[in-house]
């Protein structure tokens, strides 16, 4: 064995010893989030639980109180105080079941299987039926020839496409005749490199550009509670589940002209090259 054979041996040693390393690394910040995971799911939520029943009982408390004590100023500023406590409690629950779909989207495998849109965009709609229930809403959808067949997770797309649809549906509630398109958009370069796009449009509320830094990210709300329900993890899911696939998601929009989701897929191979589950 030569010197130069040695020295090679040793750096495959070291090579070796840093990759054991670092996949025992790995393992432990897997091992981390699965704890956080359960903490978030299960240790967050028995609080929750002691604040929204016991702020029932003190709210049937107060209601057997003689009438002339129960129309104080006092009981119905005690009364409004409990209903912002009981509403800030189920806000947070719907936090912590946001947090918990963004890291279950982050880290779930892959079930990769061909799922044309048009099927998945109807399946979508069906699911959000009472949100559109007594609504006229003009869908736009293209017929399912000019929609791609995507290589994805059926249940994640899914979970896509119910956030990205009801959003449409919500921010369109205030429009006079609400319309939502589904539409495949022709883009060489993105065909060049292997991509093929589609996008979410509607006539709604919008919002202004100036303001739409982090748009994706956990929580981030461009709009009042008061006018809008939601605590704004809808579109963080989203790009989470496009990026699983190795896609991207851009959104564009103006103050009551409405907004566009511009979803960017992976071809088949691509995809494939993403498909084992995230350690991260």
């Amino acid at each position: 064995m030569t010197p130069s054979d040695a020295t090679a041996g040793q750096e495959l040693q070291l090579l070796r010893a840093e990759l054991a390393r670092s996949q025992q690394q790995v393992a432990g910040m897997a091992a981390a989030q699965e704890e956080f995971l359960r903490a978030v799911s299960h240790d967050l939520r028995a609080p929750l639980r002691h604040v929204t029943s016991y702020g029932t009982l003190v709210r049937e408390v107060l209601g057997d109180l003689p009438p002339d004590v129960a129309q104080s100023a006092a009981v119905q500023e005690a009364l409004r105080f409990l209903g912002t406590m009981d509403q800030s409690a189920r806000r947070m629950g719907m936090m912590i079941d946001g947090l918990l779909a963004l890291a279950r989207a982050q880290r779930a495998p892959l079930n990769l299987q061909p799922v044309p849109l048009a099927d998945a965009v109807a399946r979508a709609r069906a699911a959000l039926a009472s949100a559109e229930a007594g609504r006229a809403i003009d869908w736009r959808t293209a017929d399912a020839t000019r929609l791609p067949t995507l290589q994805a997770d059926p249940a994640l797309l899914q979970e896509l496409l119910v956030q990205l649809l009801g959003n449409a549906l919500k921010f369109t509630r205030h429009s006079a005749r609400p319309c939502i398109a589904v539409q495949a958009e022709s883009d060489p370069a993105a065909a060049q490199a292997g991509q093929v796009v589609f996008t979410v449009q509607d006539n709604g509320t919008g919002f202004d550009p100036a303001r739409a830094d982090g748009l994706f990210g956990v929580f981030h709300r461009l709009h009042r509670e008061s006018e809008f329900e939601g605590v704004g993890a809808g579109l963080a899911l989203c790009q989470a589940i496009a990026q699983r696939h190795g896609g991207a998601i851009t959104a564009t929009a103006l103050p009551g002209a409405g907004c566009t989701v511009r979803v960017a897929w992976p071809g088949s191979a691509a995809v494939a090259a993403v498909a084992a589950p995230s350690r991260a």
